[in-house]
C-alpha cells in the first residue's frame, strides 16, 4: 500500500453494521477499506453479546443443577471452576471473531487496514497502522462505526481502586466473594445475576428510584423482586460518595441511601452506569461533522451527518445501543446507496432483550410512554404463574404486559419478563410489523403445550 490512497468508500469499524456493510460496497464493486483498531467484530462480538450471552449460559446451568432436586432429580454439590468458563467464552469469541475476518479477507475489492483512524478534512483520514506506519486515506463516502466503551464515572477515589468494567470482569480467573455493582440497568443486572448464580455475594446500588428505567415500574419492581429472590441485595435510590481500598485489599464503597449514609465492602466492585462513544480520537472537528456534548454523532433519519458523504451507524451515533440495530442501520445505507431506495429509521420498531434469568423482552411502547404520549390505551396483564407450560418447566417467575391501542385495536407495545420472554416477545413483534389487531394473537390457534400459546391468554384479559 502507498503513503497515500483514494477509495470509494471507508468503513471505520467492523461491528456488526460496518463490517457487512463493507462487504456489501466491495461486492457492488466499489474499492473499499474496513478500519479496526484491534479486534474484528466489534463490541457483540468481543465484549458484548456472545461472551456474555456463552457465560450467561454457564451461570444458568450452575442455578438449574442447584435447584435439580425441584424436579426429582437429586446430585452433589456442585463447583465453579472461573478458569474453565473463562476459556469456554475465549474459544466462541475467537470463533466469531476468526470467522469475521475470513469474511472480510476473502472478500474482493475489500482491504483490511488494522490501525487507529482519524479525521484530517470532511473525506480525509490519517490512519496509525498498528505496525507503526501512517497512511493517509481519502474517499467518496465514509462511515462511521466505531462504537462505544464502558464510562469511568466522576466517582471520588473510584481511579484509585482496582475497579471492574464490563470488559475485564469477563477476565477474572475466581468467583468474586461479595460482588458490588454500580448501576442497575442491562449490563448490571446481566452480571449481577450470573455471578450470584457462580457463587458471589452480590450487591447492586443503583441511583435512580427503579431498576431499568426504560421500563414501568411494575415491571422494574418484579425485576427487583426477582433478584432479591435469587439473594441479591438491591439498593435503590442510593448514590456512590466514594470509594477507597482498605489494607486487606477489600474495596470500600461509601453510599447514601434513603436511611442515611452507608459503607459498603466488597471483594470487587463492577462499574455498570453507561456507554460514551468511541468519538474522541477521530477528531470530527477536523472533517466539521457534528456531535453532541456527550460525543454521539449527529445523524439524520438516513443516517446522514451534516457533512455529505459521511454517514454514521451502530452505538456512535446514539439511539438504542443494540446489535440488531446497529445491522439495521446497514441495512438502511445500503438499500439507499445500492439500491436506489428511501429507507430511513423513522417508525423503527425498536426491539430487545435483556438477558437475566428470566429473560426480559420488550418491543414498542411502554405503558408510561404511551401515557405520556396522550394515547388512550388498554393494558393486558398476566402473571406467568398463569402459562400452563412455565407451570410444566416450574418457571413461573415474572409477567406479561402488552399495550393496545383502544380506538384501533393495534398493539402498541409488548413486554415479557419470564422464561424464553425474548422469544415471545419476537412472537408480537412479528405481529405489530403486520399491523395485525391483537384479536389475532388472542384467537391465533397456537400449539399446545407451548409457551406462544400464553399469548391467547394475555390478550384475552382485555375482554373482562
Amino acid at each position: 500500500m502507498t503513503t497515500k490512497q483514494h477509495y470509494d468508500a471507508i468503513v471505520i469499524g467492523s461491528g456488526q453494521g460496518g463490517k457487512p456493510l463493507a462487504g456489501a460496497l466491495a461486492w457492488a464493486g466499489r474499492k473499499t477499506a474496513i478500519i479496526e483498531r484491534e479486534h474484528l467484530g466489534g463490541s457483540c462480538v468481543n465484549v458484548g453479546c456472545t461472551p456474555t450471552k456463552t457465560m450467561i449460559a454457564s451461570a444458568r446451568a450452575a442455578y438449574i443443577d442447584r435447584r435439580s432436586a425441584d424436579y426429582g432429580v437429586h446430585n452433589g454439590p456442585i463447583t465453579v471452576d472461573m478458569t474453565e468458563v473463562r476459556q469456554r467464552k475465549r474459544d466462541i469469541v475467537n470463533t466469531f471473531r476468526d470467522g469475521v475476518r475470513q469474511g472480510i479477507e476473502s472478500t474482493k475489492g475489500l482491504d483490511l487496514l488494522f490501525g487507529e483512524a482519524r479525521f484530517t478534512g470532511p473525506k480525509e483520514l490519517e490512519v496509525s497502522l498498528n505496525d507503526g506506519e501512517t497512511v493517509r486515506l481519502t474517499a467518496d463516502s465514509i462511515f462511521i462505526n466505531v462504537g462505544a466503551r464502558p464510562l469511568d464515572p466522576p466517582i471520588e477515589g473510584l481511579d484509585s481502586v482496582p475497579a471492574l468494567d464490563s470488559t475485564s470482569i469477563m477476565e477474572l480467573d475466581e468467583v468474586p466473594e461479595h460482588l458490588l455493582v454500580l448501576g442497575g440497568g442491562y449490563v448490571g443486572l446481566e452480571f449481577a445475576q450470573m455471578f450470584c448464580r457462580f457463587g458471589s455475594e452480590v450487591t447492586i446500588v443503583q441511583r435512580g428510584e427503579q431498576l431499568l428505567t426504560r421500563e414501568d415500574e411494575d415491571i422494574a419492581g418484579e425485576v427487583a423482586k426477582i433478584l432479591r429472590e435469587d439473594g441479591i441485595e438491591v439498593l435503590l435510590g442510593t448514590e456512590a460518595l466514594g470509594a477507597e481500598q482498605d489494607g486487606d485489599g477489600r474495596v470500600q464503597l461509601t453510599v447514601s441511601t434513603p436511611d442515611g449514609e452507608r459503607t459498603l465492602a466488597g471483594s470487587h466492585l463492577l462499574v455498570a452506569i453507561g456507554r460514551p462513544p468511541n468519538t474522541d480520537s477521530l477528531d470530527l472537528d477536523a472533517a466539521g461533522v457534528q456531535a453532541d456534548k456527550r460525543g454521539f454523532v449527529e445523524i439524520n433519519e438516513r443516517l446522514e451527518t451534516n457533512v455529505p458523504g459521511v454517514y454514521a451507524i451502530g452505538d456512535a451515533k446514539g439511539g438504542p445501543a443494540f446489535t440488531h440495530i446497529s445491522y439495521d442501520d446497514f441495512r438502511i445505507i445500503s438499500a439507499n446507496l445500492l439500491e436506489d431506495g428511501d429507507a430511513t429509521t423513522t417508525g423503527r420498531l425498536v426491539s430487545y432483550t435483556v438477558y437475566i434469568d428470566p429473560q426480559l423482552g420488550r418491543v414498542g411502547m411502554s405503558e408510561r410512554e404511551a401515557r405520556e404520549e396522550g394515547r388512550d390505551i388498554l393494558v393486558a396483564k398476566m402473571p406467568m404463574s398463569h402459562v400452563p407450560r412455565a407451570l410444566e418447566m416450574d418457571e413461573t417467575r415474572g409477567m406479561m404486559k402488552a399495550v393496545v391501542d383502544a380506538d384501533t385495536g393495534q398493539i402498541l407495545g409488548c413486554t415479557i419478563l419470564g422464561i424464553e420472554g425474548g422469544e415471545i416477545m419476537s412472537m408480537v413483534h412479528i405481529a405489530m410489523m403486520g399491523e395485525l389487531h391483537y384479536t389475532a394473537l388472542r384467537d391465533a390457534p397456537f400449539a399446545h403445550p407451548t409457551l406462544a400459546e400464553s399469548l391467547n391468554k394475555l390478550f384475552a384479559t382485555l375482554d373482562g
